[in-house]
């Protein structure tokens, strides 16, 4: 089967200075790439091995375990009952976020930190929602479990919650340097959830979503049309950056020679 993960690369990184784990784990992407063709996205999960009882590992080796897929075809279409794709998402505001910021910083990309979200994210999906949106401990909006939020203003002005309570994720930072690139005003600010309904358009951003537009949130439409001309024009930006087409960001991409 062409779209079946074959590779596993695992990598020892105690006592290697940083600059040799990123060396090594640059090298291990483009292997576990070459090892399955047809991956359209990559994911690397760092470890404390332990054959131990108990809960917390005793050694200090770390472990990366880095898969090649195809969203779709690896996992979407092999599940029993997949979730249909649909092309703009129907979303509920979870207002409820676990306390613990101190203990499990939001930065932290950990997968302890996506319990809470995703029980609630099942809640939704059984009542006929796509996708939730967090807030933080102040009440203002955050992210989706695993999807940063942008919203478009009635201006145009692009606005996303700052960096401090959310994933800094690489999709989000990617669509900011497009932006700016094209010219687009850009905020980094605390919104308030009732932003959303004010702004002409909002879309969620991740690795497998790209750009993924917001259709209605707690059942009240954004905006006039989804997806709006922003979130399409820079669904169409971001698809051709990633896919090679865009010369302007050429100098993100790692060419990979079959092997």
């Amino acid at each position: 089967d062409d779209h079946l993960v074959r590779f596993l690369h695992s990598v020892d990184l105690v006592g290697l200075p940083l600059r040799a784990d990123a060396e090594r784990l640059r090298a291990g992407l483009c292997e576990s790439v070459r090892a399955n063709p047809g991956a359209t996205a990559v994911k690397l999960s760092a470890y404390l091995p332990s054959v131990e009882a108990d809960l917390v590992p005793m050694g200090e080796r770390v472990e990366v375990a880095i898969a090649a897929y195809d969203p779709i075809h690896d996992v979407i279409l092999r599940k029993g009952t997949p979730i249909p794709f649909r092309e703009t998402l129907r979303v509920r505001i979870e207002r409820v976020r676990r306390k613990l910021d101190a203990a499990l910083p939001a930065q932290a990309k950990v997968a302890a930190g996506y319990l809470g979200p995703m029980t609630a994210k099942w809640a939704a999906r059984r009542v006929g929602y796509d996708e939730i949106l967090l807030v933080d401990g102040s009440g203002h909006l955050a992210e989706g479990p695993t999807t940063n939020v942008f919203l478009v203003e009635r201006d145009g002005t692009l606005a996303t919650p700052p960096v401090g309570s959310i994933l800094e994720g690489v999709t989000r930072r990617s669509i900011l340097e497009i932006a700016k690139h094209d010219g687009r005003a850009v905020r980094e600010e605390a919104l308030r959830p009732e932003a959303l309904f004010e702004a002409s358009e909002a879309f969620l951003t991740g690795t497998t979503a790209g750009v993924w537009p917001i259709a209605s949130v707690d059942d009240r439409p954004i905006g006039e049309e989804c997806p709006g001309p922003v979130s399409r024009a820079l669904r169409e930006r971001f698809d051709a950056v990633v896919s090679g087409r865009d010369p302007d960001f050429a100098h993100w991409l790692t060419p990979v020679a079959e092997g």
